[in-house]
Order: C-alpha cells, then structure tokens, then sequence
C-alpha cells in the first residue's frame, strides 16, 4: 500500500529556474563576470548550491576558490533574503498535492537546496500541503544519499518500499532507487528530459500533475 508520495522541489513541485539564474548571475556580476543564460542553468542544478556555483564558475572559465567562496556566499546571502523571488509552483501541482493529502498520503518536500531557503519558499508557496519539507542541512549528505528522507519517513512510521519518489533528474531517480521506493516516477516538465530520467533507473515517466494523479490511483 503506498502511503507517502515523496516530491524533489526544482524543477518537480516548483518553477525556480529563473530565481536560481537571477541570484547566481548576481554573485558573477560582483565578480565582473558576465551573465550566464537561464536555460543554461538547467543543466547546473539538481546536486546543490556548491556545485551549481563550481559549474557556473567552471562555464565562466574560472577555477579561483578565492572568487569561488565569494560568490557562494554572495549567492546564498541572496538567495536566502528573498526566496520567493521569480518562483512559483508548476501549473497543476497545488491541485495535485491537495487531491493527494485528501487522500491520506504523507506528502514530503526533500530537496539539494538548502534547508534555510527550502523551508521557508514550501512554506510560503505550499504551505499546508505537504507534511514535510527537507533541504540539505549540516552533517547529512546530499542527494542521491536516502539519509534524509530515510530519517523522515521513519519519523513517521512510514516504510520505503510504501513510498513513491518523484523527481525530475537522474540524481532523483537515483535518490529514489537508494531509498527502494516503491516506484520511482520521472517527471517531463522539469530541468531535465527523458533519456537522462531513464538512464538513470526512472520506473515510468509522467508529462503532467494530472497524469501523476493517474498513476497514483493505478496503485
């Protein structure tokens, strides 16, 4: 019986792309540096903040950690002053995630973002639907590591195998098989496309909030 539904937040639940470019080409402007493409940004994302910047910095051609420490904390004291900027949550979610809470299910946020700034934009944008939010916190390692999911849905009497993780990239899916959901679902709307959701162990892929719904009453 699948009893929690386990969502990734960029890119799945939420739309943050053009706010993950807007404060990372902020930090590279206080570096001189010029802008890098929002859709560019898209393929940095998914492993968190650290890595986001190296591959920012890295496209730039700049390998400094003086400039690199910079601009991650340029970026972070940013991000975190104004979460909710330019972000909003894909068309059909709030509706997906109210018809899934009617139902029972335990809905939980686990994201790469930091847990100062995934707290509080699931708060603001989701407040109320979800029974859980997790971002990446000191001493816990990231995704695709399962340990704070794993420690969630124990918290809550829940088994991994009664859980179904939804994502949109390869570090979700791969999450998603360490945790041994039930199923592991890769979503089409988001960061990334389909050869990467299926190399990467997706166990069947949905193009809406409303065919994810669909699938949920198959099971």
């Amino acid at each position: 019986m699948i009893k929690a539904a386990v969502f990734d937040m960029d890119g799945t639940t939420l739309d943050t792309i053009h706010t993950v470019a807007y404060y990372a080409n902020f930090a590279l402007a206080k570096e001189n540096l010029p802008p890098i493409e929002d859709e560019k940004y898209k393929t940095f994302v998914g492993n968190g903040a650290e890595l986001l910047l190296r591959r920012a910095l890295a496209y730039e051609g700049v390998t400094d950690e003086d400039v690199y420490r910079r601009v991650y904390q340029t970026y972070n004291a940013a991000y975190d002053a104004s979460p909710l900027y330019l972000t909003k949550p894909y068309d059909g979610i709030v509706e997906l995630l109210t018809e899934l809470k009617k139902r029972g299910l335990f809905v939980m946020i686990f994201s790469n973002k930091p847990h100062t700034a995934a707290g509080p934009v699931a708060e603001k944008v989701l407040g109320g639907l979800y029974g859980e939010v997790r971002g990446a916190m000191p001493d816990v390692p990231l995704k695709p590591a399962p340990d704070g999911c794993l420690s969630v849905l124990s918290a809550h009497g829940i088994r991994p195998d009664e859980a179904v993780y939804i994502g949109d990239s390869g570090v979700d899916m791969k999450t998603g098989k360490a945790v041994g959901a039930h199923k592991t679902v890769g979503v089409l709307w988001g960061f990334r496309g389909r050869e990467e959701l299926l190399e990467n162990g997706a166990d069947a892929l949905v193009s809406s909030p409303h065919e994810l719904l669909a699938y949920f009453e198959e099971k």
